[in-house]
């Protein structure tokens, strides 16, 4: 457990870096992106643990990194140049 805890957090913590190098211009704060990557890799390595039970070492990683995806995919704003518009506007 231990080991998954870490190696979740580290994976979460390389997804923020790429996240951040690769769109920095459309993020928040880079110390905002680089703490919801790990918290969400332990969340999501929690969350599959949990569901999965001891001896599932990959899936549990997998899991982390989905929901690391997911959280970082939020923080994401859109350009400033391509703004829709309802179509009831």
């Amino acid at each position: 457990m231990i080991l998954e805890a870490l190696g979740s957090a580290l994976l979460g913590l390389a997804l923020a870096l790429a996240t951040a190098h690769r769109l920095g211009h459309r993020l928040p704060a880079r110390s905002l992106v680089l703490s919801t990557g790990p918290v969400g890799a332990l969340v999501g390595a929690f969350i599959t643990h949990m569901a999965l039970g001891p001896g599932h070492a990959v899936p549990t990683l997998l899991g982390a990194v989905a929901v690391s995806v997911a959280l970082l995919s939020l923080l994401i704003r859109p350009t400033h140049g391509r703004l829709r518009r309802s179509a009831t506007a």
